[in-house]
């Protein structure tokens, strides 16, 4: 009788891990294991007038990675042809949040981004930037300058619209 249990277990176990890869199967795609939920800071930006919702977890710049507090990545710097993610340094408009280059559903969206660092010239007044297209707008007027900070930001976009 004994024997006859530790067999239906045993049965039972197998069917159970066979239904279990075949899930993993259907699901489409490699086991990556089980998820857990982590608290992990997000942030949001501006694309296009409305905001999104985004985590930062690598950079390719020492320095920017010890102050953000995230993973230095050095190969992170050789990734070229990225859409750009707009910060603003020195005065700013309050509310002043990233702005990015695109979003996830657009064509060139990628969580790889080039750091252009926007500067507000003596005299001009800050306003909120909330697209590429304002900020175009406001280099054209002569009031605003941006630069290629030459370091790339792994900051993936996890919620469109925050």
């Amino acid at each position: 009788m004994a024997k006859r249990l530790v067999l239906v277990v045993l049965g039972l176990g197998t069917a159970l891990a066979a239904a279990v890869a075949g899930f993993a199967a259907i699901a489409g795609g490699p086991i990556m294991g089980p998820s857990a939920r982590v608290l992990r800071p997000a942030f949001h930006g501006y694309y296009d007038g409305h905001k999104d919702t985004y985590l930062s977890t690598d950079v390719s710049s020492k320095a920017e990675a010890r102050s953000m507090h995230v993973n230095y990545s050095a190969s992170l710097g050789t990734v070229k042809g990225l859409p750009e993610i707009y910060l603003v340094q020195g005065r700013a408009a309050a509310g002043q949040l990233a702005i990015f280059g695109s979003e996830p559903g657009e064509k060139d969206y990628s969580p790889l981004w080039s750091e252009t660092i926007l500067t507000w010239k003596a005299g001009a007044t800050p306003v909120v930037i909330t697209s590429d297209t304002q900020i175009n707008k406001i280099e054209k007027m002569g009031k605003l300058t941006e630069r290629d900070a030459h370091v790339v930001l792994n900051c993936p976009i996890i919620k469109v619209g925050a």
